[in-house]
């Protein structure tokens, strides 16, 4: 029998419920009609759920209809609803923007993890960890018009507390807190935004964030050029398919609106909308930027033709290009900036990366706290919907930050930092398209040798074959079964990707000696037992 289970604070009246017009108006709320229920219990609504409706007051017709549309469970397996307060049914499923993630994604997941951390320590970075949630005040006036993604948390005893936004402010924080000022550091964690999710873009409210950062007095672009060159090698590795990476300078960008004839205390909100050509057209960007934040539209024309513009293969001859334009070249700060963009495009050319950097001036990042170069990395889609993620990484310089957690920084001098941070969720959802599309079996277990018995009454025996096989740190499974099928037991090891299994009998027990059988070829051969060790070993280097 369907039972329908009704939410806290309805009553049941009759089989066929009416609520007259007065019963159901509120002060300043205009009368509902009557409203009927079906007199069939078995589809409609029990004796008890009825009972709980009673007393429930409703302000408005639509409140009531969609109260009872959306309140409503049916649960199919029967029962009587209960009517117990708190008693209702939990609907089971995951927040809004968060998803869980099975064996098979989470060995996706490792394996990129794995990728990105053999770089950066390639690089010679340090980790640390920082806490999930920072004082909000910490994470205030840091991300420009994105500030009002983050989560705050409720006040749990005086503290306000919202979950962090990002790893780079609370990277600074850290600095400032312990006296840093020379660090290249690593860190992968979660991060929070209140945002509009899609899941076939890679686009979560909690995901990781993997971040590579050099903080330091260093040579001009030294540094800069390190963290493009680590991006370029991460993306190679995960051979995730074509992609590029755009890069630009925050002070090219103050130039251009100085010299378009923007107002300096414009600049950081126009840069916002600046920053969403990659995913909105220009006539969007140039609607928001006249129509929401009061940019004279001369302005907004003179800026566009400025967007559009970026090197073409020959970096040097675009940088010249911008130095000559009649209206940059007027600017000091931005002829600055262009002679750090050429050392930064020439030392990328040393590490043979310049295919893959583009300095594009339509590339604007949001984010209030960068001061330098910044930079980002897409894939170059094609047509396929999960390829089309946008950004797959993104980061820069920020030199003033460590300094505003820190008044002795601003007044001793800065600590500059420029870094990277790796979006891995989007990646993930790359790979996973891609891994489905080509239907590739994932290994979701790093087993190397399963122990198998062949006869009856042998759980001893494998318990101590598994037993010298962990004392030497192979990885090793068995059945917890006493008797196990013998089919069974090589059915899993196909399953899994085992490559090989140890089978065990009476007349190998006696002779002292294992077989040693090739779950993909199949072949067999018998080990003596005081040589397994050795050579299981042997047989693993040579299958990788």
């Amino acid at each position: 029998m369907n039972r329908v289970i009704l939410q806290k604070g309805f009553r049941v009246v009759s089989h066929i419920f009416s609520l007259p017009t007065p019963a159901l108006t509120h002060a300043g709320c205009s009368p509902l009609r009557t409203v009927s229920f079906p007199t069939n219990p078995t589809r409609g609504i029990s004796n008890k759920a009825f009972e709980r409706l009673k007393y429930q007051r409703l302000k408005t017709e639509k409140e009531l209809s969609d109260g009872l549309n959306t309140m409503l469970v049916i649960d199919k397996e029967g029962g009587d609803a209960p009517t117990a307060a708190g008693s209702q049914k939990m609907v089971l499923k995951n927040p809004k923007g968060t998803r869980d993630f099975d064996q098979k994604q989470m060995a996706i997941r490792e394996k990129v993890f794995r990728t990105i951390i053999d770089c950066f320590e390639m690089h010679g970075a340090e980790t640390i960890d920082t806490p999930v949630f920072e004082l909000k005040e910490t994470l205030t006036n840091k991300y420009g018009e994105d500030s009002k993604l983050i989560y705050d948390l409720a006040d749990q005893g005086g503290e306000i507390l919202s979950l962090r936004y990002d790893l780079t402010v609370p990277f600074a924080r850290y600095l400032a807190m312990n006296k840093i000022s020379n660090i290249k550091r690593y860190h992968i964690g979660k991060v929070y935004r209140r945002d509009q999710p899609s899941t076939a873009r890679g686009r979560f409210r909690e995901f990781f964030q993997c971040d590579f950062d050099i903080a330091g007095q260093y040579d001009c672009m030294l540094s800069d050029a390190e963290c493009l060159l680590i991006l370029v090698q991460i993306l190679q590795k995960l051979d995730i398919g074509k992609f590029s990476v755009k890069v630009n300078h925050r002070q090219v960008l103050d130039a251009m609106m100085e010299v378009c004839g923007v107002e300096k205390d414009k600049f950081r909100t126009i840069c916002s909308s600046i920053d969403k050509l990659d995913k909105t057209p220009w006539d969007e960007v140039r609607a928001e930027m006249v129509g929401q934040k009061g940019l004279d539209p001369a302005v907004a024309d003179r800026i566009q033709t400025y967007v559009v513009m970026k090197s073409q293969g020959d970096a040097n001859a675009f940088i010249d290009q911008l130095r000559n334009d009649p209206l940059l070249s007027k600017s000091p700060t931005g002829l600055e900036a262009l002679d750090q963009m050429r050392q930064l495009m020439s030392l990328c050319g040393c590490y043979g990366i310049s295919e893959f950097v583009s300095f594009d001036l339509s590339l604007a990042r949001g984010l209030d706290y960068y001061t330098g170069t910044i930079f980002e990395a897409t894939l170059q889609g094609e047509g396929n919907a999960a390829e089309s993620v946008g950004s797959i990484a993104g980061g820069g310089r920020y030199d003033d930050l460590v300094g505003s957690f820190d008044p002795k920084v601003s007044r001793s001098g800065k600590i500059p930092c420029v870094g990277v941070s790796v979006g891995i969720e989007r990646i993930f959802a790359v790979m996973e398209a891609k891994l489905l599309k080509e239907k590739e079996k994932v290994r979701t277990t790093k087993t190397q040798v399963y122990v198998a018995s062949a006869q009856k009454n042998l759980m001893e025996e494998r318990a101590k074959l598994c037993r010298d096989l962990y004392l030497a740190g192979i990885k090793t499974e068995q059945s917890f079964k006493m008797n196990p099928k013998m089919l069974d037991q090589l059915q899993y090891c196909e399953s899994y990707g085992i490559p090989f299994a140890l089978v065990l009998g009476e007349s190998e027990i006696q002779n002292k000696v294992v077989k040693l059988r090739d779950i993909t070829t199949r072949a067999e051969e018998l080990i003596p037992r005081d040589s397994l060790i050795e050579t299981i070993r042997r047989k693993l280097q040579e299958t990788q």
